[in-house]
């Protein structure tokens, strides 16, 4: 037993010597003892120290399975993740996409359908600061609109009053970058001039999930003509209004070329949350709870840059 000891106190206390002495009424027994390096004080070792010293291997054991236990759980986490991702983009696929949904045709099940797929994914958000983020910034597509949200009025207000046929809103993209935003609404015109809706605005960061918005300038491009996809009967007035435009004075016609310019500051605001962010899809949340859901279009960041902002109160 004393052997099995003194092999103990090393690495139980490094600052200890021992030494084995013989008890008097036994030349068989022996018991160790420690000696203060400073004090020469000596204690005897006994079992409840032999104990304690043999719990420290234990220790070391359940910290090495907690880590393991710890980096089991991490992984199921993001698995999880991906899996509400890859469930969310189905939803939206089968509720008939970004065109069924612009133009009212989903159905009462398959949005109730994807806004529980939206919350599964929310309560998973790997970031907890998005607002400062460097994924926030670059360019993202909308694939969902909550139903009283300015996106869907403003697409549901082209298709009410112009029939399929005539006028679609075939997509709607955003670009953020330094604080600023810009919404870009395309259009086709019976199917064959693209015509372009720019809505600008200046965010600010108010909070590490809350933002403002503020509407700036909103412009209207000159439509682009595909002269291919014309129709033949519509060949002949398009070859006039060309040649009227190009007729126009210079600075007519380069005032005409840069769109139709309308400006916005101070007409509209708004505040909205960012409740879930990562490389690939951003749901930002309107005051009423109303949720907006994009997709990434470009190369995301490499790297997760959190950086310090003074939040507006």
């Amino acid at each position: 037993m004393a052997s099995s000891i003194q092999g103990l106190v090393p690495a139980a206390c490094p600052g200890l010597r021992s030494r084995r002495l013989s008890h008097p009424s036994s030349s068989t027994s022996s018991f160790s003892v420690a000696l203060f390096p400073e004090s020469g004080r000596k204690f005897p070792y006994h079992r409840k120290m032999v104990r304690k010293a043999e719990d420290c291997g234990v220790c070391r054991v359940t910290v090495q399975q907690a880590a393991v236990q710890g980096a089991s759980a991490a992984y199921a986490k993001e698995m999880e993740r991906l899996s509400a991702k890859e469930s969310l983009l189905l939803a939206f696929k089968d509720a008939g996409g970004f065109e069924a949904l612009v133009t009212g045709k989903t159905t009462d099940m398959q949005r109730i359908d994807v806004n529980e797929r939206i919350i599964g994914l929310e309560r998973l958000n790997p970031t907890p600061r998005p607002t400062t983020s460097s994924f926030l910034e670059g360019r993202w597509n909308f694939e969902w609109f909550g139903s009283g949200s300015p996106g869907l009025f403003a697409a549901r207000f082209i298709f009410q009053r112009f029939p399929p046929t005539l006028a679609n809103l075939s997509k709607m993209d955003i670009v953020i970058k330094d604080r600023y935003a810009k919404i870009t609404a395309i259009m086709r015109l019976l199917n064959s001039v693209e015509s372009k809706f720019v809505v600008s605005t200046q965010l600010s960061v108010e909070g590490p999930l809350r933002m403002k918005e503020e509407y700036v300038e909103g412009v209207l491009e000159l439509p682009k003509v595909d002269e291919e996809s014309i129709p033949e009967q519509l060949r002949g007035p398009f070859g006039q209004a060309v040649s009227t435009v190009q007729q126009l004075p210079g600075s007519i016609r380069d005032a005409v070329a840069s769109g139709l310019k309308v400006p916005l500051s101070g007409t509209f605001q708004r505040l909205f949350m960012i409740s879930y962010l990562d490389e690939e899809i951003l749901i930002i949340r309107d005051s009423s709870g109303l949720p907006e859901v994009l997709t990434r279009l470009d190369t995301p960041p490499s790297t997760l840059a959190e950086s310090p902002a003074e939040y507006e109160s």
